[in-house]
């Protein structure tokens, strides 16, 4: 993570390693379509760890790949919904993923609350359904995560000074409009690999933009420019 700003103003930028298992967890169970913030599909995909955790049969006999997890892992009593095809696990499953992104996608409590922590995951003994699929997914969702943290740093790290810049002169242009400096104002920027250029506001300071607006320095500053005549 790395920080613009002064006194007066705030602006952090990273690509929190929680909000990343969060989303991979998202895709590998199934939930894309089920749960806010609508963030789009993960690229590249997370492909889940089958073989590492099932390998095939030693006679040579294909298994039975399970569909993406929908519901807790033992079938605790499933209670389906009249014509809508979901169980009640579905639902809570669901709602315990958005809980869980709440906090990964707050900077304050996200380093105020680690909760992944394998292997039985005990800060997620009252939301069973989210503990089964963290269980089940958890090796390809953390691979897939330090895939991409460390493809992040990397581009973070060679192109920090135009990164920086790219935020310290759209905030001064708009003090040198307003002839003042600017006021107080927070904004984290958490920046992922989405399957879309884009922004989506995830939170009362926060907004998730995709890594592809993030590396265009013309776009990203075209987007930043009416937020920050909003805050300032």
């Amino acid at each position: 993570m790395f920080v613009e700003g002064t006194l007066r103003w705030q602006v952090t930028e990273d690509c929190p390693w929680d909000l990343l298992m969060a989303l991979a967890l998202r895709d590998l169970a199934g939930l894309g379509d089920r749960v806010r913030p609508g963030l789009p599909a993960l690229e590249p995909a997370v492909a889940p760890a089958w073989h590492s955790r099932h390998p095939e049969p030693a006679d040579g006999r294909t298994r039975m790949r399970p569909a993406p997890l929908a519901g807790p892992a033992g079938g605790r009593g499933r209670r389906a919904e009249a014509g809508s095809g979901r169980t009640g696990s579905d639902d809570a499953l669901a709602d315990q993923w958005q809980a869980w992104f709440e906090v990964a996608s707050d900077r304050h409590r996200r380093l105020t609350a680690p909760l992944l922590h394998p292997p039985h995951f005990e800060a997620f003994d009252r939301a069973i359904d989210l503990q089964d699929a963290i269980i089940a997914h958890y090796d390809a969702a953390a691979g897939w995560t330090a895939a991409r943290h460390a493809e992040y740093v990397a581009a973070s790290t060679a192109s920090h000074a135009r990164r920086a810049a790219d935020i310290v002169k759209v905030v001064h242009d708009r003090e040198h409009e307003l002839r003042r400096q600017a006021g107080y104002f927070r904004l984290d920027i958490d920046v992922l690999p989405l399957a879309e250029k884009g922004a989506w506001i995830v939170g009362p300071h926060t907004v998730v933009i995709s890594a592809t607006l993030r590396d265009d320095s013309v776009a990203f500053r075209d987007w930043l420019r009416p937020l920050v005549s909003a805050l300032v």
